[in-house]
């Protein structure tokens, strides 16, 4: 359907839905701020950890808070918002397994990789914020009872962990076997995980690409990262716990700010303010933006489009009449109905990668659908009008083929045989023993053949000219302004090729307004000028006569302006009394449909053999007597 367009935002103030939930919003990112503010301050008290380490996390917390609400604010039922903010929480419950109270820092202790999981999450529900297929299901499963469950044994078998409720017994055994397994399942965890956001790259648009392969691989490093970093820095780089922890903290505070660019500014789904369309209804007409615009800011999905049913019929056409199809099942858009009085009037046309409910699109289509219709009615009357236009051209293509193979027999066919019965008018007039009446009546009749087939090529010339078929437009026109009794001037510009609907109709032109000269104008003077400009075709007749001319007198410029607006094109005449005339055509020679195009194709020369014709121009014939030439 249609070119890849970023869509205009909609102009309209916020419904009261959406000022509502900002200041929720407010209320729980103050809330989610305030509390860590108050754990930091509790656990500088009696630090237990160097204070860098407080201040770090909290900060680290705070910024998912902020950049969480913010992205739930804009984006209110885009999950990925709330599941930053659930980020934030995580982050928080490692800063509550510093305290001193046996109980919260169990939780924390028991929470104290949940994190990575949570990046996992954001990973595979990007960028709607919710899990649609079973693969990215299970992996988020699977990462959450990595980090939760296998952290079982880190707590509950190690000595270091005895002050803990949920300590068991001093077992190093089982603490290295967990330690293990927990290694190794989350290794297969990120692996799966790089093998779907792979996949997922591989399907996305060249657009998305751009900001999903650096979140993607940022976000699949900072997982990797922490876990790994120990171990790498300290063994390889000799890198103090100070400074281990610091890279750490900057890796994870990454995150949500990356998340959150990525859903405001990435042009990815903004499912959740449907409300809004409500709010663009009622502008002015003049302010609103198109309505597929709108449905694309609102929504989110910068390539939507809407599809038009065809009153009366099964066809779809797009918002300038132009036939559409609607996607194919397992396609990565989709389409949602648009209904109206129970009746489907449109689709709406969508990525699923961005929008992952069809609820939404199908509850902003029911709040546009009278906006909808009336555009459909718009839509479908642009379309007859171009099935008309389409119609009006194909007759304007077949008379003209018509004209060319009527104007074709009557060269080969008639005028042969008229030049045939010259000759033998001739041959008849030199006979042996011809008396002076025989050779008077030969020439008689020979003379009334030759006018016979003047007036046969006169007919041709008008049905249809040799010398636009053979030697096209530019040529032609130098013919008529060579036979022209007034001094004329031809300006040709590099024409050629054109489709013959476009070469026929400017000839035609030419031809009618040169006769308008010679007959009305009384001019000294006739400039032609033939030039393509800008994808059209120029056509630029002008004089110095007594002007006065009116397309609405006579027939010969109101078939030609019938048959200019047929091609798309437009005509103007200006023609002042005592200021002399200018007829001028502009004719488009891009936009000629597919008809038009193989017009063109028959009308090139070819290779291929065709049969021996007899032409007056060919025959050699000795004319002692005065009877009038015959020529081409």
């Amino acid at each position: 359907m249609a070119d890849e367009v970023r869509a205009a935002p909609v102009r309209t103030a916020r419904p009261a839905l959406a000022r509502s939930l900002r200041r929720s919003l407010i209320w729980l990112c103050g809330g989610l701020v305030g509390g860590t503010g108050v754990l930091l301050a509790i656990l500088l008290v009696h630090p237990d950890s160097p204070p860098w380490a407080y201040w770090g996390y909290t900060a680290v917390c705070w910024l998912y808070f902020v950049a969480g609400c913010v992205a739930w604010w804009r984006r209110p039922s885009n999950g990925m918002g709330a599941l930053i903010v659930w980020g934030g929480v995580s982050v928080s419950l490692l800063l509550v397994g510093s305290t001193a109270a046996p109980l919260l820092a169990a939780l924390g202790t028991a929470a104290g990789t949940l994190p990575l999981a949570v990046v996992v999450h954001l990973l595979l529900a990007f960028p709607s914020g919710r899990l649609r297929r079973a693969l990215p299901w299970a992996v988020v499963a699977a990462g959450y009872v990595v980090t939760l469950v296998l952290q079982f044994p880190l707590y509950a078998f190690d000595a270091r962990m005895s002050a803990l409720p949920l300590f068991v017994a001093d077992r190093p055994d089982l603490l290295r076997t967990g330690i293990e397994i927990q290694r190794y399942a989350g290794a297969l965890v990120m692996a799966v995980t790089a093998v779907v956001l792979v996949v997922r790259l591989r399907r996305a648009k060249p657009w998305q690409r751009r900001i999903l392969v650096p979140l993607f691989g940022y976000g699949v490093l900072a997982v990797l990262f922490i876990p790994l970093s120990p171990n790498l820095f300290s063994r390889w780089f000799d890198w103090s716990p100070f400074a281990i922890g610091v890279s750490q903290l900057v890796a994870i505070s990454g995150v949500p700010v990356a998340f959150a660019l990525a859903v405001l500014l990435g042009g990815f789904a903004r499912t959740g303010e449907v409300e809004e369309l409500s709010s663009w209804l009622s502008a002015p007409t003049a302010e609103r933006s198109g309505l597929s615009a709108a449905l694309a800011a609102v929504l989110g999905d910068p390539l939507l489009e809407i599809a038009f049913r065809v009153p009366g019929r099964l066809d779809w056409v797009d918002s300038a009449g132009r036939p559409v199809g609607l996607p194919a099942p397992g396609d990565t858009r989709a389409a949602v109905p648009v209904e109206l009085s129970g009746e489907v009037i449109a689709a709406i046309v969508y990525d699923s990668e961005l929008i992952a409910d069809p609820e939404l699109v199908r509850a902003a289509g029911r709040v546009v659908a009278l906006g909808v219709e009336r555009e459909r009615l718009t839509a479908a009357l642009r379309a007859s009008e171009q099935s008309l236009r389409r119609s009006r051209e194909r007759l304007v293509e077949t008379a003209d083929r018509e004209r060319r193979r009527i104007a074709q027999d009557l060269h080969d066919g008639l005028q042969v045989t008229l030049v045939l019965l010259a000759i033998q008018a001739q041959q008849l007039a030199h006979q042996p023993g011809a008396t002076s009446a025989h050779r008077t009546g030969a020439t008689d009749l020979r003379r009334g053949i030759d006018a016979a087939a003047a007036e046969l090529r006169s007919l041709v010339h008008a049905v249809m000219p040799s010398s636009l078929l053979e030697r096209g437009l530019g040529l032609a026109a130098e013919d008529l302004v060579d036979r022209l009794p007034v001094p004329a001037e031809l300006v040709l510009g590099d024409v050629e090729p054109l489709p013959t609907p476009v070469a026929s109709t400017a000839y035609f032109v030419v031809a009618e307004a040169l006769t308008n000269v010679v007959k009305h104008a009384a001019a000294s003077k006739v400039v032609v000028r033939l030039e393509l400009v800008g994808g059209n075709l120029l056509v630029d007749v002008r004089d110095d006569g007594r002007g006065g001319a009116s397309r609405d007198h006579g027939t010969g410029l109101r078939g030609l302006a019938d048959r200019v607006d047929v091609l798309g094109g437009s005509l103007t005449l200006d023609s002042p009394a005592g200021g002399g005339t200018r007829l001028s055509v502009q004719l488009p020679v891009s936009q000629q449909g597919p008809d038009a195009t193989a017009e063109l194709a028959r009308a090139q020369p070819d290779d291929r053999p065709r049969p021996p014709v007899l032409r007056p121009t060919e025959l050699t014939v000795p004319d002692p007597l005065p009877v009038t030439a015959t020529q081409d």
